[in-house]
């Protein structure tokens, strides 16, 4: 029987890496429809490449200062329990590479394909899993001591800090350390509309996306005895309550009422497997209105040139997420309790904290030695032509 059981475990969370791991296509169609078309080569070999990148930073370095663990003993140990360590791993390196495929939505456009990678190596090997170890494996005595101070730790489910707050005020130190694209803000204040250049494909990556979501929140249960349905209708309502609260502030723009739904699952992943639905929808609804108001407010109002809008979508909906977790989450407000307000603002304002001064320094490093920024006549023919060369080699054309 216990044998039986580590099997069904390790297949439960395979299947939920797979399900994240089709989450990227959806980060990649999702970017690929919102640059220009001379960028779109270059987005979706990007995405890709990362993920590349990102594991092996995450099997080498990042998992091991996460959670303890190396993978340089013999193959017939890793075997053990149905390789069941590895194929958490697995589950949570696809956690991992959502770092820079979020980055890579705020930096499109102006970014280096080859820094991107180097900085790629660094946030997910350094970065994401310092934080991480953090709050999802007791590391530094942090959670030890929220508790004896609050009664509770820091609680994030499914990431909605750890993965998606992280991500995105990453993406803001990376997006405030490139600048603008060229042409975007003029002189005396004006602003050049760069549209999306595919709806279509902007709506197939957040549908993929949102449904992929269901792996990425309930299997974060990583055991089959732990998985909740009630992580499942939380997703649900929380997706609902984002898309409509998009489609009504947005003014039923496209664009904005794609993103809804992501805003809302972003926001529920902390406290999924706490609240009750309507608080779920309540933090889905929030998260929606927050990120047409502020995406709105950074591209017109600050001048911060977030091409996907990563920041408001990530970063701020997502730190809503870890702080509604501590509302929600208390059994007054029909949660499951076992929860602190305090705790959830501590964790939430360390996460911001690591990811922003974590991403400051790796671009600003970068920037400093080798550069962040494309030529002028690259930006203009597109984000990286090396790429556009490899994809239009004459003896290429009909292999494609």
């Amino acid at each position: 029987m216990e044998n039986l059981k580590i099997n069904n475990d390790t297949l439960f969370i395979l299947l939920g890496a797979i399900m994240v791991l089709a989450m990227h296509a959806g980060f990649a169609f999702l970017e690929l429809g919102t640059v220009r078309k001379k960028n779109q080569v270059n987005a979706l070999v990007k995405i890709l490449t990362d993920f590349a990148v990102s594991t092996l930073a995450y099997f080498f370095i990042g998992y091991a200062i996460a959670y303890g663990v190396n993978f340089l003993n013999g193959a017939d140990a890793l075997a053990q329990k149905s390789g069941y360590e590895l194929v958490k791993f697995f589950f949570l390196l696809t956690f991992a590479a959502a770092i820079p495929a979020i980055v890579s939505g705020g930096i499109a456009e102006r970014a280096k394909f080859n820094p991107q990678m180097a900085a790629t190596f660094m946030l997910v090997g350094f970065v994401y899993p310092f934080f991480e170890g953090i709050a999802w494996n007791h590391r530094f005595g942090i959670q030890d001591w929220l508790h004896s101070a609050f009664g509770a730790e820091f609680h994030d489910f499914a990431g909605s800090v750890v993965v998606h707050a992280v991500g995105g005020w990453i993406g803001l130190a990376a997006v405030l350390l490139l600048g603008a694209r060229r042409g975007r803000y003029n002189k005396d204040g004006q602003i050049a509309a760069h549209p999306p250049s595919s709806i279509p494909f902007l709506a197939l990556g957040a549908w993929i996306l949102t449904v992929g979501w269901f792996g990425f929140n309930v299997m974060s249960a990583q055991t089959i005895n732990n998985i909740s349905g009630l992580v499942a209708v939380n997703s649900l309502m929380a997706m609902v309550g984002g898309t409509l609260a998009a489609l009504w502030m947005g003014k039923n723009d496209p664009g904005f009422v794609h993103n809804g739904p992501l805003a809302g699952l972003v926001a529920v992943c902390a406290g999924s497997d706490l609240m009750h639905p309507v608080g779920a929808l309540v933090v889905g609804i929030v998260a929606g209105g927050l990120f047409v108001v502020m995406f709105t407010w950074t591209q017109n109002r600050w001048k911060i040139d977030d091409v996907l809008g990563v920041w408001p979508l990530h970063g701020l909906c997502g730190a809503w997420g870890g702080i509604a977790a501590g509302i929600f989450g208390l059994k007054s407000l029909g949660g499951v309790g076992g929860v602190s307000f305090m705790s959830q603002f501590i964790g939430t304002l360390m996460g911001i904290a690591i990811a922003f001064i974590g991403g400051y320094l790796v671009y600003g490093m970068i920037k400093k030695t080798v550069g962040i920024r494309l030529s002028p006549e690259e930006e203009f023919n597109g984000a990286d032509l090396s790429i556009h060369k490899i994809s239009a080699t004459p003896e290429r054309e009909s292999g494609w």
